[in-house]
């Protein structure tokens, strides 16, 4: 039946759509193209910043409020950021700063609901191509609750988010969330040409696109630019928040890649070379960068200081009660930590030597080392209690440390700042829900691991079960739910679902994303440990 409805909600939309689709953005003709399986129409590669090339290069995005031809193909996805990851040098380019507009066919100007997609990769890859999301807008459509659906690219690794104290000196910090805000800024000026509302826009992202957005929640124009956000495995610090000069290395080793800087790249003064370097250079520097880079994450946001987007450790700024106050949802996988431990691990001192190097420097070394010393304690070499979780004795031809490791950091990077952010917020109103992904996957050493809940939201998972077919059509109605209402309870949708209840002071639950146990849970797995992780997060650069 299940697999009768999802088929039903293609059918009922294949109908053919003749007319071109057109919005005019001002003097412009703007021309899309009709997607008739799924009656949609999509607008794509539209330019939402100036091209960041030369001068611009390594600067804050320039918003291009305005396009001057009087039309404009938007019927290709423009390029991916310029990345060495799963793409090709002729499928990347600098010029990559689009957005991409895909909406039920035949809608005016009439109120619809943006939501906007930040896609995921490690500040280093990704692509706003990647994930359609013609299934989330059919079945909004189906459920009587049309959404328009939004995503762009931002720029990755040194070019997004330089590091160094150079480029704190020149304000170049955190450039791909400034990206981030700049497509918002578009869309607060367009999106009601494609029939949005801008006053109702929700953001949604994944892994760095959720830490992005959750970035944006400190000090940053969100509250004019949103109304609310959707946060898949990723808070403000997953990935350890430090200054400027703690990845100088990094930054060096890009500009000893890149030929025609390679002589400057300790001279702290790089950027006049850099802004006239090919592209060509640039990647090749990137791919250098990374090779030589001995962070797990050596591209990622930095804090910025006073006036910045991150002025202080995020937990600092949280527990001073200096955040947007916007409902959310935030939610992680059951084994968030399997994908980053080292399968070689096989010893406590290998562990230790991880968990010092992730968030070194940041306190004396006499107070980390009695950390250190008691997460392993909390931690045993117990494989039965190590991550992926429920799966008993099992190591999978693995050291039993790799699931020690696992769960360490799945709990320090994820869960225990998942937990953190969630109740700091409930404590002073702030509508917020979480879930605990625990859908399984095919069985491996990496569980139901980071990223496994995407597929199922965008309804499109990579199991034909009954319990895997359901479920994603449950997220995406709780999803759609969210967007539209501020709540996923709408009692709308293509499969009857529990209520989600609020996360609250006095009720501290999240609920269970499982196609055949689909409940409320308290937020309490791993108390002892979570709760002396978040006893001091500065130590944990949090």
């Amino acid at each position: 039946m299940l697999l009768l409805l999802s088929l039903a909600v293609i059918v009922i939309h294949a109908l053919t759509v003749n007319a071109v689709p057109t919005v005019k953005l001002g003097k412009t003709s703007v021309i899309g193209q009709s997607i008739p399986t799924f009656r949609q129409e999509l607008f794509a590669g539209i330019p939402y910043a100036e091209p960041p090339l030369g001068n611009l290069r390594l600067r804050p995005p320039v918003l291009k409020a305005s396009i001057k031809s009087r039309t404009f193909k938007a019927t290709d996805f423009g390029p991916a950021c310029l990345q060495t990851v799963r793409q090709s040098a002729s499928s990347v380019s600098e010029d990559c700063l689009t957005i991409n507009i895909l909406r039920p066919a035949g809608i005016t100007s009439y109120a619809k609901l943006p939501v906007v997609r930040v896609y995921g990769g490690a500040f280093i890859e990704g692509s706003s191509m990647i994930f359609n999301g013609s299934g989330i807008v059919a079945q909004s459509v189906f459920r009587g609750t049309p959404i328009i659906y939004v995503n762009f690219n931002y720029r990755l690794g040194p070019l997004g988010f330089p590091q160094g104290q150079e480029a704190g000196n020149r304000g170049a910090l955190n450039l791909g969330i400034k990206d981030q805000i700049t497509a918002l800024q578009w869309l607060q000026l367009h999106i009601e040409s494609f029939g949005g509302d801008k006053s109702k826009v929700t953001v949604f992202g994944e892994s760095a696109g959720s830490i992005m957005t959750s970035i944006l929640f400190l000090n940053s124009p969100l509250p004019k630019l949103a109304r609310a956000a959707i946060l898949e495995s990723g808070s403000q610090a997953t990935p350890s928040v430090f200054t400027d000069d703690r990845n100088e290395e990094d930054w060096r080793n890009f500009v000893r890649g890149v030929p025609s800087c390679a002589g400057i790249a300790t001279s702290g003064s790089t950027f006049g070379c850099l802004h006239n370097a090919t592209t060509s250079e640039l990647l090749s520097g990137f791919a250098s960068s990374l090779a030589e880079t001995t962070h797990e994450f050596p591209f990622v946001p930095v804090i910025d200081g006073p006036g910045g987007l991150i002025p202080d450790l995020p937990s600092v700024l949280l527990k001073r009660g200096q955040f947007a106050r916007l409902p959310f949802i935030a939610g992680t996988n059951l084994d968030e930590g399997t994908l980053f431990a080292p399968m070689t691990i096989n010893s406590t001192q290998e562990i230790h030597d991880v968990i010092t190097a992730l968030v070194s420097p940041s306190v004396s070394p006499t107070k980390l080392e009695r950390s250190v010393q008691k997460i392993l304690q909390l931690y045993p070499d117990d494989p039965s209690l190590g991550s992926p979780f429920n799966t008993g004795n099992a190591t999978f031809g693995l050291s039993s440390q790799f699931k020690r490791t696992a769960a360490i950091a799945g709990d320090i990077t994820f869960q225990s700042q998942r937990r953190f952010w969630m109740d700091t917020a409930a404590h002073v109103g702030v509508p917020a829900f979480g879930y605990l992904f625990t859908q399984p996957q095919p069985p491996s050493f990496l569980g139901v691991s980071h990223g496994s809940e995407i597929l199922y939201v965008y309804g499109t998972p990579n199991d034909t079960s009954t319990s895997a077919i359901s479920i994603s059509h449950i997220m995406t109605d709780y999803w759609i739910s969210f967007a539209t209402s501020l709540t996923p309870n709408d009692g709308k949708g293509i499969v009857s679902r529990p209520k989600w209840t609020q996360y609250t002071p006095k009720h501290k639950a999240v609920i269970q994303l499982n196609g055949t146990n689909l409940t409320m849970i308290p937020d309490n797995f791993r108390q002892e440990q979570i709760a002396f992780i978040n006893s001091d997060p500065v130590i944990w650069r949090h």
